[in-house]
């Protein structure tokens, strides 16, 4: 069975690299993307601080993302595709990090503490089918470097999980 560790890396990049670690032990041996999801949200919403929302939307028709496994309250359940932050990355194609929501054109306010936020799409054979979206009560919260160390999750997640 597997049992998550505190992370007690000093820096960004050893933090990932040890989430990413423990992200690799827990999805290693299972194929199911829903199961996958929902552990891994709540690998990330555990041991990431100052996340209020960690979860994931799927592409169910060509223009609707559809809530999936996640960690925090109640959330929206459904996301036109070009719309928010989520709808934006699934239209760009494209990680995008939002340092402050209110100030993001069309920002889908499913929780109201959340100031910023990160989302990375997940792609398969060239396509976005979801995306893994993170949300923080603290504006400015992610950077580059946390965009990155996502995407090497979401890449993860995606290798990991059948369609």
């Amino acid at each position: 069975m597997f049992v998550a560790q505190k992370i007690e890396a000093g820096d960004k990049a050893g933090f990932y690299r040890e989430l990413l670690a423990q992200a690799g032990g827990l999805l290693q041996g299972e194929r199911d993307a829903i199961a996958n999801a929902a552990n891994l949200s709540a690998l990330i919403h555990d041991a990431v601080p100052d996340l209020n929302w960690t979860g994931f939307y799927f592409l169910k028709t060509p223009s609707e993302l559809v809530l999936g496994p996640f960690q925090g309250k109640v959330a929206c359940v459904r996301i036109p595709v070009g719309k928010g932050v989520c709808g934006g990355a699934v239209a760009k194609g494209r990680s995008l990090l939002v340092p402050d929501v209110h100030a993001f054109p069309g920002h889908i306010a499913c929780d109201s503490a959340s100031r910023s936020e990160l989302v990375v799409p997940l792609i398969r054979d060239g396509a976005v089918f979801g995306v893994l979206d993170l949300d923080s009560p603290l504006p400015g919260r992610f950077t580059n470097e946390d965009q990155q160390g996502f995407e090497a999750l979401a890449a993860l997640y995606v290798a990991a999980s059948d369609p």
